[in-house]
């Protein structure tokens, strides 16, 4: 056997972290390598060699002159190498049978690659031209592959889980897990700040709501006092304010007398200030709604037309304020907002 061990988008100091490639030493006696990556400080490969074949050219990581952006680590034996150089005319530098891996990469991918791999093995590639990172394992997990990813994008995997443990300082999002057999994975170096991933959302979020201000009509929103929707009706209310509409934002919640939902969104309404609506209903009315509700849906599927019922009579009471909104927005999930278009037709 040999082990194998890698970090990625390491925030620490790399040549402290790579003092727990010691802890698998008993994997591979006959050598070690440890090797930071040029341009790439924040990662680190390493290995330790149980020699079976080349022993001369034979150590890892493993690169090739051809396809010298390409860096393999790898625990196992590739026992199709020999078929594979004669049906796909590789050109091997080595006797190693990993070697078979960097080629079928570089030919077709890594899909491409692990589907042509009979053997046992678990594998780390790194490919510094396209700035990823590959990880795979033989189909019944014959080689062993452990795998430590948090919530800031550091990466780290080893042939044994010690030699994962205390690595990230941040050991509230530690999570260290056996990569599954058969599978293969990607992972971007380029992973975003923590921060810049938030800012994103929020600008995204908030382009996907003004962009739908521009109707010349009335705009409202649904609320039912949780998250989603009050984000939209927060933001809604706060682009309303910049733009200087004429009229208040209106607010629709539904729900049973004394519901949560009522409740949760009564508070959120007053305090975004919102002309709020609220429309109470029972279980017999929710029970007659559901043939109007199905004529419209064009649909039997039970948990569309659960979530449309409540919508079909926020849409058609909204008809009964003072002055309606002919357009709402919700926070729906996509089957919901496909409806929502037959209870806005409804309320016209």
């Amino acid at each position: 056997m040999c082990g194998i061990w890698a970090i990625f988008g390491s925030p620490d100091d790399t040549s402290i972290q790579c003092n727990a490639a010691h802890k698998i030493t008993h994997r591979g006696p006959d050598a070690f390598r440890i090797e930071t990556i040029h341009h790439f400080p924040t990662c680190c490969l390493g290995f330790h060699r149980l020699a079976i074949v080349d022993d001369l050219q034979g150590m890892q990581p493993m690169r090739v002159f051809s396809i010298s952006h390409v860096w393999l680590i790898y625990n196992g034996e590739i026992y199709n190498h020999q078929q594979l150089q004669k049906e796909f005319d590789f050109h091997y530098a080595t006797k190693c049978d990993g070697e078979a891996i960097i080629h079928l990469y570089a030919q077709g991918g890594i899909e491409f690659a692990a589907k042509h791999l009979d053997g046992v093995f678990s594998f780390c590639l790194l490919d510094t031209a396209n700035r990823k990172v590959f990880l795979g394992r033989d189909t019944y997990g014959v080689r062993p592959m452990f795998r430590l990813y948090n919530d800031n994008g550091f990466l780290a995997v080893c042939s044994e889980a010690k030699g994962l443990i205390g690595l990230s300082q941040e050991a509230y999002s530690e999570h260290v897990e056996p990569f599954l057999p058969g599978h293969v994975e990607t992972y971007k170096l380029d992973m975003l700040d923590k921060n810049e991933v938030k800012e994103n959302i929020r600008i995204l979020f908030e382009a996907a709501v003004e962009k739908r201000l521009m109707a010349e009509r009335r705009i409202g929103c649904l609320l039912s006092g949780g998250l989603d929707s009050s984000l939209v009706a927060s933001i809604l209310a706060k682009k309303a304010k910049e733009m200087k509409l004429s009229y208040r934002i209106q607010t629709f919640a539904i729900g049973m007398e004394n519901s949560p939902d009522l409740l949760a969104a009564r508070k959120v309404a007053n305090f975004l200030e919102t002309e709020h609506h609220e429309v109470v209903f029972t279980p017999e009315e929710g029970i007659a709604a559901l043939e109007e509700v199905i004529y419209h849906l064009e649909s039997y599927d039970v948990t569309t037309i659960r979530a449309s019922v409540d919508n079909h009579y926020k849409s058609d009471n909204s008809k009964g304020t003072s002055v309606p909104s002919p357009l709402v927005m919700s926070a729906l999930s996509g089957p919901d907002i496909a409806h929502m278009h037959a209870s806005l037709r409804i309320s016209h």
